[in-house]
């Protein structure tokens, strides 16, 4: 089967990326072509979402899109941010605690779950975004374990997000859907997730029976928490072994 192919850097890591043209013809290039008339329509900058639980690839997705509109003739260029880079540092981690399962724990030991993020940060640079302002917005560098500030300036008139809890129906994060023109939401199975988790942290340098236990512990509550909280989008794109397919649209 014909595939594009990439190199590039995703979250500090460097990565090759490959997407076969099934999914290409038949999902990425339609989304890019409804946001670019949403945004002739609109007058002014779309704002989509993309949302998924861990382990999904919206970081290698999104990249993708960013790169396929660059080099498709006739679409217009996305802009692509993650929601990552609102993790607060390692040093407030380590230093303040969250419960989980009646138990006070350092909030370094879920580091990724919704209360480790700065939610107040994020939903204030979002509303920026949808108001078409020229900003900087900060990425997430996985071998660093830190945001690194301002690292892209956002000046596009389509600028494409991503992030496990951008449609997430709990107080403080639902709200943040009202600034988006265009929502899509990534499904999967569990244990295809978990087990793409353990593959990543081993990549950072983890051995693989630390991996799976901080996955088993942390990541995985926050697969389901996606995976069973989440509101409504526009478009469910189901993801396995063998690539996308598009579920629904309007569902939950």
């Amino acid at each position: 089967m014909k595939t594009m192919t990439y190199d590039t850097e995703i979250n500090g890591i460097q990565s090759r990326v490959w997407f076969d043209e099934e999914n290409i013809s038949g999902l990425f290039l339609p989304l890019l072509r409804r946001l670019a008339q949403l945004r002739e329509q609109k007058g002014g900058r779309v704002l989509a979402f993309l949302a998924a639980p861990p382990g999904a690839g919206k970081s290698t997705l999104l990249s993708f899109l960013k790169e396929l509109s660059e080099r498709t003739e006739g679409c217009e260029p996305v802009m692509a941010i993650g929601m990552d880079g609102f993790h607060r540092y390692q040093d407030y981690l380590l230093t303040h605690t969250t419960i989980r399962g009646g138990e006070e724990i350092p909030m370094v030991k879920v580091k990724g779950a919704p209360e480790t993020f700065d939610l107040e940060r994020l939903a204030e640079r979002i509303r920026r975004v949808a108001a078409g302002e020229a900003c900087g917005w900060p990425e997430y560098d996985r071998l660093l374990h830190n945001p690194r500030e301002d690292a892209i300036r956002i000046d596009g008139d389509l600028v494409l997000l991503e992030g496990n809890y951008l449609l997430l129906d709990r107080p403080g994060w639902k709200e943040l859907k009202a600034y988006a023109d265009y929502t899509i939401r990534l499904e999967a199975d569990e244990e295809f997730l978990r087990q793409r988790l353990i593959a990543r942290r081993i990549r950072t340098g983890v051995d693989a029976e630390e991996a799976a236990r901080f996955v088993d512990y942390s990541d995985m509550a926050n697969v389901r928490l996606c995976l069973r909280e989440s509101v409504k989008a526009d478009q469910v794109w189901r993801v396995d072994e063998n690539g996308f397919a598009a579920l629904a649209e309007g569902t939950v």
